[in-house]
């Protein structure tokens, strides 16, 4: 834990409202760099990833201890409005936001960017989603397997005679982590020369483009599927 105090993000306070692993695995990350990271998580069953086994060790799956290292969990009860209280105030005390649900939600709940930028002008507010916050399935469901699917990562994986193929891991997911990640320390830079947070916003969607690399640029290119 000393060189965790002593990393590039300590002093730093993440509010990570996210779930099962795109978000989880971004929040780690930022902690993993000293930041320190409050998970708040759902009455009575906590994180999706909890239950998710076997392998279980010490009563949790390995699933979820291999996402959520270095944080501090809190259950709240987001259909409350004392709830909704404790996440505002938690938000006036943070540096960032982390939030994974379907666009507009937060909204919905009077958790958006406006509420809590009026009570903290420099808090950085992170969202992730399935295919972004705006446009034509900006209000579908996104889950790792089927934006591999999708974004024609599954296309390119196997034998060349076989069935579209999933990668081994979630590894949407992990990229979309990452490049969130990427972009709040970015904003956190930002903000020591502007001293306003931002708003940031990316989807596994996107990630999913981006990791297809020079399979992609090969398709614009020359026009041939991969």
């Amino acid at each position: 834990m000393s060189d965790l105090k002593n990393g590039p993000l300590a002093g730093i306070r993440i509010l990570d409202l996210t779930r099962v692993l795109a978000g989880p695995y971004c929040a780690m990350f930022l902690g993993d760099l000293g930041a320190e990271v409050v998970k708040v998580e759902q009455p009575g069953v906590g994180d999706d990833t909890r239950g998710w086994g076997p392998p279980f060790t010490g009563g949790e799956s390995a699933y979820f201890l291999c996402i959520n290292r270095n944080k501090k969990s809190i259950t709240v009860d987001l259909k409350s409005s004392e709830g909704i209280n404790l996440v505002r105030r938690l938000a006036g005390s943070a540096d960032v936001l982390i939030e994974n649900f379907r666009p507009g939600t937060m909204e919905r709940l009077g958790l958006g960017e406006e509420n809590l930028r009026a009570l903290n002008p420099k808090l950085i507010y992170a969202s992730l989603s399935g295919f972004g916050a705006d446009g034509p399935m900006s209000e579908v469901p996104g889950y790792d397997l089927i934006v591999q699917a999708w974004g024609g990562l599954m296309s390119i994986t196997g034998a060349p005679d076989g069935e579209p193929t999933k990668v081994g891991v979630a590894i949407i997911d992990l990229v979309a982590g990452l490049m969130l990640g990427k972009a709040i320390t970015a904003a956190l830079f930002a903000r020591e020369k502007l001293g306003v947070g931002q708003k940031i916003d990316t989807s596994l969607l996107e990630a999913e483009v981006a990791s297809l690399i020079n399979a992609g640029s090969n398709y614009l290119v020359d026009g041939k599927v991969p």
